[in-house]
């Protein structure tokens, strides 16, 4: 049994020039203890999906289950039990922190919300989590503005684990950290994970960070789920023309070797009021009059799932 399941979820925003489509009809699965990697340009619905399934935002339309039951539409209540498995690790370290709360504070907001564990139950739990995440105890009466981005961050990290979820929405967590930083955080997150079981959805414009975290990668393009597959056979086997592009980008740390960028070209289509066809057309190559129609996403082989009506024909 999965532990969540999207189904054709859908999240629109309406503005004076018409009805925006961050999300679109995007459906995937995810297990217990696995990691799913979201990728795409900035303002492809990456942060707008993962707000939209721990209703940060409420969705326009399709389902969502967790543990196999229905959460699309929760109760107030059924919401408040909800976020004890449903939580996120935002993307800037500072801002989403509160800067009139210590760690302590911060970290153990949560708990009290909650409202059932004492107070002397609370510190214990605080006093653990900042040993859990690297937070030195010296640290607990700091405020934000006295820490650097790492720990910060770890204070984020703490407080997303407060309330032991099931699942945690990481906003592009580390981007905002140095390179030296990045690996320390990841590879606590990934610590984590197997101790406690825990379930990712990790959203990252950096294509080497979500290879080397995820299990299963979905592609989007202006709200479209464009390519969904296993981390190892996106690398090695990308299928949709926009997949092609963004690993062709990735630097190479061999200054011998030699790799064909592919440089896209064209505008940007507007997400306000998209018509039927693929949506990366003006800027692919290999687009025809074909490719005006609605695309469905298509399953090549056991899990990669493409929507592209010209893969087959462009498969090198």
């Amino acid at each position: 049994m999965a532990l969540l399941e999207v189904q054709n979820l859908k999240k629109y925003f309406k503005n004076p020039r018409g009805t925006l489509h961050a999300v679109d009809d995007v459906s995937f699965t995810l297990d217990r203890g696995k990691t799913i990697g979201v990728v795409g340009e900035s303002g492809c619905g990456k942060t707008t999906l993962g707000r939209t399934i721990i209703h940060l935002i409420e969705k326009t339309g399709g389902k969502i289950f967790f543990e196999d039951k229905d959460v699309s539409d929760p109760t107030k209540q059924e919401l408040k039990a909800l976020r004890e498995n449903m939580q996120i690790i935002f993307q800037d370290p500072y801002s989403s922190l509160n800067p009139r709360k210590s760690v302590s504070e911060t970290i153990s907001e949560p708990m009290k919300v909650q409202g059932k564990m004492s107070k002397a139950d609370i510190r214990a739990e605080m006093i653990s989590l900042m040993d859990t995440v690297g937070l030195a105890k010296r640290f607990e009466n700091a405020y934000p503005h006295e820490l650097d981005g790492g720990r910060r961050q770890r204070i984020g990290v703490a407080r997303a684990l407060a309330l032991r979820p099931k699942f945690i929405v990481c906003d592009e967590p580390v981007s905002a950290l140095d390179v030296s930083i990045q690996a320390q955080i990841i590879n606590l997150m990934l610590d984590l994970q197997e101790e406690r079981g825990l379930a990712y959805m990790f959203v990252t414009h950096d294509l080497s960070v979500v290879k080397y975290i995820s299990n299963d990668i979905i592609v989007m393009y202006l709200g479209n789920m464009v390519e969904m597959a296993p981390s190892e056979e996106l690398f090695d086997n990308p299928l949709h023309p926009y997949t092609k592009a963004l690993l062709s980008a990735i630097p190479e740390p061999d200054i011998h070797s030699q790799v064909e960028r592919i440089i896209m070209e064209g505008e940007i289509t507007s997400p306000i009021n998209p018509k039927p066809g693929c949506r990366f057309m003006a800027r692919c190559r290999y687009a025809s009059d074909e490719c005006a129609a609605p695309q469905v996403l298509e399953e090549h082989t056991a899990g990669h799932f493409v929507m592209c009506c010209k893969y087959k024909s462009i498969i090198n």
